[in-house]
C-alpha cells in the first residue's frame, strides 16, 4: 500500500540518485512513523480485540453487531502486523523477513483499508435502509444474508489486494534490503502503467465510489427524517457509525491525495513535488494507520450501550478472577491440613512424673 513507505522512488529504478536525500531529510519523519505506529498498535490490539471479543461474545448477534465484528477483524488483523513496519522503519528500511512477509504485510494493509471501506459502506447503506425502509427491510432481510455479504465483502477485498502480492519484492539497494513496488525496473512505461491502473483502482473503489454512496445515503436520510417530522430518529447508534465514517474518510484522504499527486512523477520530475511526497507520504501513512485503532475509541464514548457492555464485561471478569483466587486459596489450605501427619487434638500429652 504504501508506495513511499520507504520515501524513494525504488519502483522506477532510480535507487542511486534518491537514496541519500531520502535519508537526510526524513529522520524526524522516521521518528514520527514509529510512534505513530507504536501507539497504533498498541490502542488497535487492546481495542479492536475488546470490540471482537465483546460483538462475539458478549453482544446480541444482529445485523449491526455482525458489522461492527468484521470492522474490529479488519482492523485487529492489520494491528497484529505493524510490528513488522515498526521494526522496517527503525531499521532504516532495511528489510529482515524474506519475500513471503514482505508480500504477506503488504496485502493484510491494503485488504485492511478495502474491507474497512466496504464496511463502513455496507453499514452507511444499511442504517438507511432501516431507518428510511423499515417494513421493507423487514420484509426482505433474511436471518442468513449478513453472513453471505461478509464472505461476499472479504473475497472482495481479496482480490483488490491481489496486485499487491503479484507486485510487492525485496531487492538489494545501498548495502540494504528494501520490501517496495516492483512495477518494472527494467521497462519505466510498463511501470507508469501499472503502476497508474493501481492507484486509480485503489483511489476508486477505496475511497471516492464507497464516499459518494455514504454521502448519498447520509443526505438521503437526513432529508428523510426532516420530513418526516419526528416519525424517524437518528439513533444514537446512527451517530457513532457517521462518526466512524468521518474519522476513516478525514485519516485516509491525505494518503490518497498525494497517491494520485505521485503519478504526476511520470511526466514531471519537479523537486518541488518530489519533495512533499517525501515528507507529505510519512505523515499520510501515518494518519492512514491511525485510524485501525480510532473506532472502539468512537464506540465507547459516543454509544451508551457498548460502555454498558463493557463494564458489565469487566465487572465479570473481576468477579470470576476474585472467584478463583479464593477457590485456589480454599483448596490450598484444605490440601494443607490433609498433609498434617495428625490432628493438632490428638496429640499425646506427657504425664507428669512424681
Amino acid at each position: 500500500m504504501e508506495d513511499y513507505e520507504n520515501y524513494t522512488y525504488v519502483e522506477y529504478g532510480d535507487v542511486e540518485e534518491n537514496y541519500a536525500k531520502a535519508t537526510v531529510r526524513t529522520e524526524t519523519l522516521h521518528v514520527v512513523s514509529v510512534v505513530v505506529y507504536s501507539v497504533s498498535f498498541v490502542l488497535g490490539l487492546l481495542g479492536n480485540g475488546a470490540v471482537v471479543w465483546v460483538t462475539a461474545c458478549k453482544s446480541k448477534r444482529t445485523k449491526n453487531s455482525v458489522w461492527l465484528l468484521n470492522l474490529a477483524t479488519a482492523d485487529f488483523v492489520f494491528v497484529l502486523f505493524l510490528p513488522f513496519s515498526i521494526d522496517y522503519v527503525l531499521r532504516d528500511f532495511h528489510w529482515e523477513y524474506g519475500l513471503v512477509l514482505c508480500k504477506l504485510n503488504s496485502f493484510v494493509a491494503v485488504m485492511n483499508m478495502y474491507a474497512s471501506v466496504l464496511f463502513l459502506t455496507i453499514l452507511s447503506v444499511d442504517r438507511y435502509v432501516s431507518l428510511a425502509h423499515a417494513d421493507w427491510c423487514r420484509r426482505r432481510w433474511l436471518s442468513r444474508r449478513p453472513l453471505v455479504v461478509c464472505c461476499c465483502t472479504w473475497a472482495s477485498s481479496a482480490a483488490l489486494s491481489l496486485p499487491t502480492l503479484i507486485f510487492r519484492d525485496i531487492g538489494h539497494f545501498q548495502d540494504k534490503v528494501h520490501c517496495y513496488n516492483n512495477f518494472s525496473l527494467h521497462d519505466r512505461d510498463a511501470a507508469a502503467m501499472r503502476h497508474t491502473v493501481m492507484v486509480a483502482v485503489r483511489t476508486a473503489v477505496g475511497f471516492l465510489l464507497p464516499f459518494s454512496a455514504i454521502c448519498t445515503t447520509g443526505i438521503l436520510l437526513v432529508l428523510k427524517v426532516k420530513r418526516s417530522d419526528g416519525a424517524v430518529r437518528v439513533s444514537s447508534f446512527s451517530k457513532m457509525v457517521s462518526a466512524v465514517i468521518l474519522a476513516f474518510f478525514l485519516c485516509w484522504a491525505p494518503f490518497h491525495t498525494l497517491s494520485l499527486m505521485e503519478l504526476f512523477v511520470h511526466t514531471s520530475r519537479s523537486g518541488y513535488l518530489d519533495g512533499v511526497l517525501r515528507t507529505g507520504f510519512p505523515l499520510a501513512t501515518s494518519l492512514a494507520f491511525f485510524n485501525s485503532c480510532i473506532n472502539p475509541v468512537l464506540y465507547v464514548f459516543l454509544h451508551k450501550k457498548v460502555r454498558l457492555i463493557l463494564k458489565r464485561a469487566c465487572l465479570e471478569i473481576t468477579k470470576n478472577s476474585i472467584r478463583e483466587i479464593n477457590h485456589s486459596i480454599s483448596a490450598s489450605e484444605t490440601s494443607l491440613v490433609e498433609d498434617l501427619p495428625y490432628n493438632l487434638t490428638e496429640m499425646p500429652v506427657d504425664s507428669a512424673t512424681p
